[in-house]
């Protein structure tokens, strides 16, 4: 399809493709708020439906935040054109206590949060969601604004993980006059949200300055072509850091990182950074940074030798060690309290060790290794120990009843149980 044009929406061609990752799936589950953007989503997942044999099955599901004394008639609006359209739907609630900052963003981890455990309940394996071509150039706005690099201004892709939910975005090259029309067409009317054309929200401000930029060449087409080819340097690059990865990166046992100094200044900045920040996720237990400029801050402080003794960042331990770059979990992070591992059960500790309970035994706990001297770890391990002592001492510790040390760190000493390093 050419830049700056939308899809036919009429086409059942254009709907099946528009549609096509979400055909394997037994059932679906929509996101629909009442507006015009969710309604239209709603009426095009209908009209595809009809073009499927033994397609998917659709549930529809609207939140009212509590917010809003209108949303409670919003969403049974929108329970009520989902019956007529033939799909099954479903009404949630926010309630309890709503934060003084951040509403916004608490509102849209509460949302996820209470669609998945619907969707989980009614065996829904995936959330398609209206956002637009629009919204796709608001996204990389703000992300441009905020100094973010390649893989933020990439902005939002058709399939994602949005607080532990598969969500599928359908509509990200579709404008949204086009899906408005669609609804008026339908004789719907939509709920109007202020919240929409509140400047106080960051979003709705760089709404209000699109037409002086679509003006001047910059449209949600152009934005959104821009983010697509961000997209593709992104995975350019992230194939790049994925070989570098896999040939300077050494994870040991303890779960600390080592990658040769000489190396490690030898990669492109790009790359560099890239492999830095794969490396932190790992070691740190996988802590989202809250900004690209704290990797990029540490990477620099590298490049230049101009590390403290030890750095720390997003959970994890960084130092610098002759001509090795080590990197640590770092002590007293929020490790995982001793939890029971009941029979046959697979645990993830600390985000870093897929711990599994092989047996039928009930009696094995999983716990932060915290303090064991190194002679007694060699006693185990039966070679030296050179890891930095924070990765000892977070390193996952497997007992049974009587103390005995089944697991340290990613090896097994008892075949009840099995360990895993997870580097992915």
């Amino acid at each position: 399809m050419s830049a700056g044009l939308t899809p036919d929406l009429g086409d059942p061609n254009v709907l099946a493709r528009l549609f096509a990752p979400a055909a394997g799936h037994g059932k679906l589950g929509l996101a629909v708020s009442g507006g015009p953007d969710s309604l239209a989503l709603m009426l095009l997942a209908q009209r595809w439906l009809e073009t499927q044999d033994n397609g998917p099955e659709l549930v529809v599901y609207s939140l009212d935040h509590a917010l809003r004394p209108e949303a409670q008639d919003e969403v049974a609006m929108v329970l009520t054109t989902a019956k007529r359209l033939g799909l099954e739907a479903r009404g949630l609630r926010w309630d309890g206590a709503k934060p003084d900052s951040g509403l916004q963003e608490a509102a849209r981890q509460v949302r996820y949060r209470l669609i998945g455990q619907a969707m989980q309940a009614d065996g829904a394996t995936l959330l398609m969601t209206a956002h637009h071509r629009g919204d796709q150039a608001e996204t990389v706005l703000m992300r441009l604004a905020h100094g973010s690099g390649i893989e933020g201004l990439k902005a939002m892709v058709p399939l994602s993980q949005v607080e532990g939910v598969a969500v599928f975005r359908p509509l990200l090259d579709v404008e949204p006059t086009s899906l408005a029309a669609l609804v008026d067409e339908a004789g719907l009317t939509p709920a109007r949200d202020p919240s929409n054309v509140d400047p106080a929200y960051e979003r709705v401000r760089w709404r209000k300055l699109m037409p002086a930029l679509a003006a001047e060449g910059l449209d949600s087409s152009a934005l959104s072509r821009f983010a697509a080819r961000m997209g593709e340097a992104d995975a350019a690059l992230a194939q790049l850091a994925d070989a570098a990865f896999a040939e300077l990166v050494v994870l040991d046992g303890f779960g600390a990182a080592s990658v040769p100094r000489s190396a490690f200044h030898a990669l492109s900045p790009a790359i560099g950074r890239r492999l830095l920040g794969r490396i932190l996720n790992i070691v740190g237990g996988r802590q989202k940074p809250r900004a690209l400029g704290q990797v990029e801050r540490l990477y620099d402080q590298i490049a230049e030798g101009d590390l403290p003794r030890a750095a720390t960042l997003l959970g994890a331990v960084v130092r610098l060690k002759g001509e090795t770059l080590l990197v640590s979990r770092e002590p007293g992070r929020a490790l995982p309290e001793d939890i029971i591992l009941m029979p046959r059960q697979k645990l993830v500790w600390d985000q870093r060790f897929l711990i599994t309970n092989v047996s039928d035994d009930i009696d094995l706990v999983a716990g932060a290794t915290d303090f064991m001297p190194r002679h007694r770890l060699e006693d185990f391990l039966g070679f030296k120990v050179t890891t930095p002592a924070e990765a000892i001492r977070t390193a996952p510790l497997v007992r049974d009843a009587e103390g005995g040390v089944l697991a340290l760190g990613g090896w097994s000493f008892d075949d009840r149980v099995k360990v895993e390093l997870l580097i992915d």
